[in-house]
């Protein structure tokens, strides 16, 4: 079964988090969330949560992909957390799936990971991105193994599509029908 951790910081954007987590289940990926911290986790528009574990127990290696949720503050306390940004770089190192929405895509940069990759942001941060990246005005961008979204807006295509690299077309078709999402290409 795929595995995916999905760090949670104080400030992280509700609908980026909740579709992710939820469509990536539907698809039978086991998701993990974990804290920054051991306690319940307040999103940027006060939605508490509380996470599956807190990231000082979770090995990296024992996951296929990472996603990173985007909100104010939520993605600059990722920025700001060296254990996030280590695993960004040791799951990027042994080319583990590595994926970000709406501002979290800046947490790359600072991990140093994307460099001249393809890559998108939150219009906010589109500065940041050109300075360091191939930015790409889409909603969605995939650069091998390292897939980019945009905003709360883009999270059900941002889902859809992990679930189509993570466990293939025909899940992604199942998932995209069972719950009347619409994507760019339909």
């Amino acid at each position: 079964m795929t595995r995916v951790i999905v760090p949670l910081a104080e400030g992280f954007e509700e609908t980026e988090f909740i579709t992710v987590v939820d469509i990536l289940r539907r698809a039978e990926v086991e998701v993990v969330t974990a804290s920054l911290k051991e306690e319940i986790v307040q999103g940027a528009h006060k939605v508490k949560i509380l996470a599956d574990t807190s990231l000082e127990r979770i090995d990296p290696m024992d996951f296929d992909a990472i996603i990173l949720p985007g909100g104010f503050p939520g993605f600059e306390n990722l920025k700001e957390d060296e254990r996030v940004l280590n695993m960004i770089r040791e799951m990027n190192n042994k080319d583990k799936y590595i994926a970000a929405i709406c501002g979290a895509p800046s947490v790359l940069i600072k991990a140093d990971i994307i460099m001249g990759r393809k890559a998108t942001v939150n219009p906010s941060g589109r500065e940041e991105m050109e300075a360091n990246t191939n930015y790409v005005d889409e909603r969605v961008v995939v650069d091998g193994k390292l897939i980019t979204s945009q905003s709360p807006g883009t999270a059900m295509e941002f889902a859809l599509t992990l679930v189509e690299i993570l466990t293939g077309k025909d899940k992604m078709e199942s998932i995209k029908k069972q719950t009347l999402a619409i994507c760019k290409d339909d």
